[in-house]
């Protein structure tokens, strides 16, 4: 049994109903109901925020559910202000449950005199006294090593191949797996190696940040349904033009598996519009009206696996068990029968 009593959940504002569906999932698993710990997170008349925590929570394994989304610099500040709140009422663990890692896009020089401000978020995580990190694809690896404690990474493959064998039974044997950078190749490499299927390359240049110039496909895409897989969308620039140069290069469908679905600005619109047939998003970052309500926008969940690694670590058992098919279809059989 583990030493620490109960694992105990607690969230800020960036994605409750994540958090509300992760407690569901380990009520479930546990057969005992888990609810998030009673706080209020605030604002001061200035935007200042303020965090109180209504329950006991001295000796507790505390999880904090915040992902570090728009509004990015808000909800970093939320997360280390309830790590601290814990720390000062003797909470004997925290973990940081992050599901998109903001900041993570700027994870090195790639120009003179700039930041790398993944490592300064780092940094801030840990000195509040976080004990350990729990995320989601990160954008890179590499983060991982920014870190002086524990880092456990999932990775949404796994729920995108389970997801794509429902959707496409049968299908795999025409599919290609597309990679819309070359950065991107061993993510789609390995969703491809899951459902047994080709891999291409959108090879692009982008004049400055924000653009896309020039794309060339490295592959055969011709007669093939073709899914494009990343990490995060924000504009949806580079994903719909990718999109519009596969169907010129004679693809048959177009389909988009993304983790984390930013979706800024006219992102939606986009996409709406675009000759993608579905893009896939998981709900690691809570979505608005217009997300919901467009129909070639789907949301896939990830709470069954958060639930279950924030369970193995509280067992002290292994999270990395979560990476494989076997060990992950049956948290999702209710979704995916017969996987």
């Amino acid at each position: 049994m583990p030493a620490l009593s109960e694992p105990k959940l607690i969230a800020g504002n960036a994605n409750p109903s994540l958090a509300r569906a992760i407690a569901r999932r380990m009520s479930l698993h546990r057969g005992v109901a888990v609810e998030p710990v009673k706080a209020r997170v605030e604002r001061f008349a200035d935007q200042e925020i303020f965090v109180e925590v209504f329950e006991n929570v001295r000796g507790e394994d505390m999880f904090i559910i915040q992902p570090t989304s728009n509004p990015a610099n808000d909800t970093l500040m939320e997360l280390l202000i309830i790590t601290d709140a814990l720390r000062r009422s003797s909470a004997a663990r925290i973990t940081a449950v992050i599901p998109y890692f903001g900041y993570a896009r700027q994870d090195r020089r790639a120009k003179a005199r700039t930041p790398i401000s993944a490592k300064l978020v780092a940094n801030l995580l840990t000195r509040a006294g976080i004990d350990r990190i729990l995320t989601l694809d990160l954008h890179a690896a590499q983060i991982q090593g920014f870190f002086d404690i524990p880092v456990d990474n999932l990775y949404a493959a796994p729920i995108f191949a389970l997801d794509i064998l429902h959707h496409f039974d049968g299908q795999c044997d025409g599919m290609t797996v597309v990679s819309p950078d070359v950065g991107g190749v061993a993510r789609a490499r390995e969703l491809a190696q899951r459902i047994g299927c080709g891999l291409a390359i959108v090879d692009k240049r982008r004049p400055r940040p924000g653009e896309v110039g020039e794309m060339t496909i490295i592959g055969d895409v011709k007669d093939q349904i073709c899914v494009i897989v990343d990490d995060i969308c924000d504009t949806a620039g580079t994903l719909c033009k990718a999109a519009e140069v596969l169907c010129e290069a004679g693809a048959r469908e177009v389909h988009a598996y993304i983790t984390h679905g930013v979706l800024s600005g006219p992102a939606v619109d986009r996409i709406k519009t675009s000759r993608m047939k579905s893009l896939v998003i998981t709900d690691s970052i809570e979505q608005g009206q217009a997300v919901r309500e467009a129909g070639n926008i789907r949301i896939v969940p990830t709470a069954p696996m958060f639930a279950q690694a924030i369970l193995n670590i509280w067992h002290g058992t292994s999270v990395s068990s979560l990476f494989e098919a076997d060990s992950l279809a049956p948290i999702y059989e209710g979704m995916y029968a017969g996987r």
